[in-house]
């Protein structure tokens, strides 16, 4: 098997666990994992939070999903439909694995490595 490397963005209030909803979030750290399991911190980024006070910024949604261009994956605690629906259409995939993020991180893989064999 080749050894793909993804780039995911997480979306964390404490860079510990898997806890903010996309909207909310004010910030991603961005991960990088390979097919080994290799799990490494690339960088933290900050945004400005598409959801606030019960409305939704369709431009700050733009602004946020080109910050996150150069990732494969985003990990959410949540995310609503039209959000994802946005990212997928950059060629950015969203998932809720809300957890520990090397735990989360681990699963998306296991995910990414099960949908491959059906391709």
């Amino acid at each position: 098997m080749a050894n793909d490397s993804y780039r995911i963005a997480v979306a964390s209030s404490d860079g510990i666990v898997v806890n903010s909803h996309f909207g909310r979030a004010g910030k991603f750290y961005i991960y990088q994992i390979d097919e080994e399991e290799n799990l490494n911190f690339i960088e933290e980024r900050k945004v400005v939070p598409v959801c606030e006070g019960g409305t939704h910024d369709d431009e700050r949604l733009d602004e946020n999903l080109n910050r996150l261009k150069d990732c494969d994956f985003i990990l959410v605690s949540k995310i609503g439909e039209g959000a994802a629906f946005a990212a997928s259409k950059k060629g950015i995939e969203s998932y809720e694995i809300p957890g520990v993020i090397e735990e989360s991180t681990l699963q998306l893989l296991k995910y990414i490595k099960l949908k491959k064999l059906f391709e």
